[in-house]
């Protein structure tokens, strides 16, 4: 497959897989909301004459249009919250040899890579790493930490941000960008609904004034089906992690590749990459939430160490070691296409 073709399967791949994420999101808090009209309804319907029966599904209305509302809101601010949270500040206008060298490198690789010029962010942490957020290239930006700057020759931080460079122009930045949102705020929404469920006895009081024979009368799969629903609330802060883990892993493959064509130099990247994983982590300014964002996994996981089905899945990146081979591997190729040179004759 060409280079091109490969990268238009990249971009429809993950506009795809955006949309999917929106379904899933909405169809899980559907599934929270219209689970408990039923468990509800069940568990209220043999009740005395004046007793409260359920039997309008406003709960599932309720979360399914806030699970809506909640998607559209990530979507409209997961970049500003990504840079948020890890406390970068925008460079505005460079101050100091290293970020006119930053800015310099930036506006080479839009040049390379025909892509507008994104917003340049710098994060006040001594571990090197990088990463790019926003939606699509009209409205990415691209964040380093001090200690890549100080860490990086000028060809390994023009390698690095070549690698942003491609999250971006495969559309990477909208699919991740997305779900760090959502891992934040549902994050932040399981939190207090952990805390309501921890009263669990009061799930049991909803039968009111029934017998014990009637609260028999529900049956197995009824009892069972009310556990999947209280574990799932519990459960869904880890349900997006899993998201974000599942679709991170393989994209960096590409983004190496597209940085070694911008760069014409795919050395340099596996000489940055060596250095980062060299350097210690984990990365304090960038949170669990944001770590599929970066060029190297912030947290220092065993899983983005090792290969197979289960390390694809939880490790956020691909083993080091295999990326900078590859990387080796295609500077290698190059230098064997290129044409010898004739010595002058004396």
């Amino acid at each position: 497959m060409s280079d091109s073709a490969n990268l238009f399967a990249q971009q429809e791949a993950n506009r795809r897989r955006t949309r999917w994420l929106v379904v899933l999101f909405i169809a899980f808090f559907a599934w929270l909301g219209f689970g408990g009209d039923w468990i509800l309804y069940e568990l209220t319907r043999a009740a005395p004459p004046n007793a409260y029966r359920h039997v309008f599904p406003w709960a599932g209305i309720a979360l399914t249009a806030f699970a809506s509302l909640l998607a559209a809101w990530s979507w409209r601010t997961g970049p500003n919250k990504v840079l948020w949270s890890t406390g970068a500040r925008e460079i505005q206008t460079p101050s100091g040899d290293l970020e006119t060298r930053l800015v310099n490198v930036v506006e080479e690789m839009c040049v390379a890579s025909g892509l507008k010029r994104p917003g340049i962010w710098l994060i006040a942490d001594p571990d090197p790493n990088a990463f790019a957020t926003g939606h699509d290239a009209e409205h990415a930006h691209i964040a380093v930490t001090e200690g890549l700057l100080e860490l990086c020759s000028r060809d390994e931080l023009q390698a690095v941000i070549a690698h942003e460079m491609g999250h971006v122009k495969n559309l990477d930045v909208r699919l991740m960008t997305f779900l760090a949102a959502l891992v934040g705020a549902v994050a932040l929404m399981s939190d207090g609904v952990g805390r309501m469920l921890r009263g669990g006895a009061r799930v049991g009081a909803l039968g009111g004034g029934r017998s014990r024979g009637k609260r028999d009368n529900l049956g197995p799969l009824v009892l069972v089906l009310v556990a999947v629903w209280l574990v799932s609330w519990l459960l869904a802060p880890m349900v997006t992690r899993l998201l974000a883990l599942g679709v991170s892993r393989k994209r960096e493959f590409l983004a190496d590749a597209m940085s070694a064509q911008y760069t014409r130099n795919p050395a340099a990247l596996a000489s940055a990459l060596e250095k980062i994983e060299r350097a210690d982590a984990p990365t304090m300014s960038i949170k669990r939430g944001s770590a599929h964002l970066c060029i190297a996994d912030p947290l220092g996981r065993k899983a983005s160490l090792r290969e197979g089905k289960l390390a694809d899945f939880f490790g956020t990146h691909p083993p080091m070691a295999i990326r900078v081979a590859r990387l080796r591997a295609m500077g290698y190729q190059e230098q064997k296409a290129a044409p010898a040179t004739i010595p002058a004759s004396l």
